[in-house]
């Protein structure tokens, strides 16, 4: 099962009983301000409000703007026609175009040698709507990571988390690594069940200084880098390690090492934990699906822009798409699948899926009802690997 991550400043609950296997519907854009629901229950949305809620997160959570540049990426079309692909699991087969619909899909691209292969919008969206990433954003700060090591801000991922956030000195996190809290495996213990209230997740406070005193008394239950433990508060900390680092918003990072740089077609809002505030690491840029397919080429690119310049270290990508000592589906805040793929997730159907392979992205923005089920994750990973897998028949014909 892939963990969903929170907002920093929300409460971990589990799904809405109410909520379970909802039919999103089509929303006129232009009734969105009638559906926008309140931002503490963000994970209890209707489908209306999560339709609506998705494409309008600054109008209910505060915002930092990532602004795009004047020179646009092009991405010429070559269509495909993908409706009929076969996507099977154990217990489900179906095709693309049911898969559109019976995963509440609110955008799905195809991006084939950097030619719009696919592209196809539902729920109301169209190419210029922004939509919410959720934890498809950590993999960028990932990225981002790896443009602070090459930039200098950073000397490598094998420095302690500590002497990028003194406050944990004389904690368990002396012992652990940048590389460490990026595979998930500090081994600082953490119960990250949404279910139990009495759980970490459920527990901690989300205000900065006060999570790291939380975390600064958490026990050690297992050496650095051996086991695999998915950390809400971990993801923030990676976050904030790196704004430490660069001395800088991650928004403004990004927009000026990649957005801009790369070519994306149209801003893009990051979600802060509070007003003024910083940006949580795992959560939560809000982009056009083309801007998302943008990214997935960057990652595909090895970090490269149009141009050539390096963004990332030589090998960062590979780097980080190395399965961990820990748990080999896991990389730098990256899940890893078959063949090289490797794709960023989001809970209730977010994506990014890179096959290197085959030269191919495919970006996914969705509103399924429920946040994170083994199914559809499954069926996830299935769609990505099976449109991949069509056009690896085709270079074989």
């Amino acid at each position: 099962m892939k963990p969903f991550l929170l907002f920093a400043f929300l409460m971990a609950v589990s799904c809405a009983a109410g909520n379970l296997h909802a039919q999103a519907p089509f929303v006129d854009p232009a009734n969105d301000t009638n559906n926008l629901g309140s931002p503490n229950e963000i994970l209890f949305w209707t489908p209306e409000q999560q339709v609506s809620g998705y494409r309008n997160i600054s109008k209910i959570f505060p915002t930092r703007t990532i602004l795009a540049g004047g020179a646009v990426l092009a991405l010429p079309e070559a269509p495909v026609d993908l409706g009929q692909v076969k996507i099977q699991t154990e217990s489900s087969s179906m095709t693309l175009d049911e898969y559109f619909v019976r995963q509440n899909v609110a955008g799905l691209l195809v991006l084939k040698d950097g030619k719009i292969a696919y592209e196809r919008y539902g729920l109301g969206n169209n190419r210029d709507s922004r939509w919410i990433s959720f934890s498809v954003t950590k993999s960028v700060v990932s990225m981002l990571v790896g443009a602070a090591i090459r930039d200098g801000y950073i000397e490598s991922v094998d420095e302690m988390v500590s002497d990028y956030l003194p406050r944990l000195k004389g904690s368990p996190y002396d012992e652990s690594t940048i590389r460490n809290i990026l595979q998930m495996a500090s081994g600082v213990a953490w119960n990250e069940d949404y279910a139990d209230p009495a759980s970490d997740v459920n527990s901690a406070s989300w205000q900065t200084v006060a999570l790291y005193d939380y975390l600064g008394r958490k026990p050690r239950d297992s050496a650095p880098g051996k086991v695999f433990n998915y950390n809400t508060a971990e993801t923030n900390l990676v976050g904030t390690l790196l704004r430490s680092a660069i001395g800088n918003n991650l928004s403004t990072y990004l927009q000026e090492k990649i957005w801009r740089p790369f070519g994306m077609e149209a801003d893009a809002v990051w979600t802060l934990t509070e007003p003024g505030g910083g940006e949580f690491g795992g959560c939560c840029i809000n982009a056009t699906l083309r801007d998302y397919g943008r990214l997935g080429l960057f990652a595909l690119n090895e970090g490269r822009l149009p141009d050539g310049t390096a963004v990332l270290p030589d090998g960062w990508m590979t780097e980080s798409t190395t399965p961990s000592a820990a748990y080999p589906g896991y990389g730098y805040l990256w899940w890893l699948g078959n063949a090289g793929s490797y794709q960023a997730s989001g809970i209730f159907g977010q994506g990014i899926c890179m096959h290197p392979e085959q030269n191919v992205v495919i970006a996914l923005q969705s509103a399924r009802a429920v946040a994170s089920e083994d199914e559809d994750w499954a069926l996830q990973d299935a769609l990505c690997d099976a449109v991949a897998e069509e056009f690896s028949e085709a270079l074989a014909d």
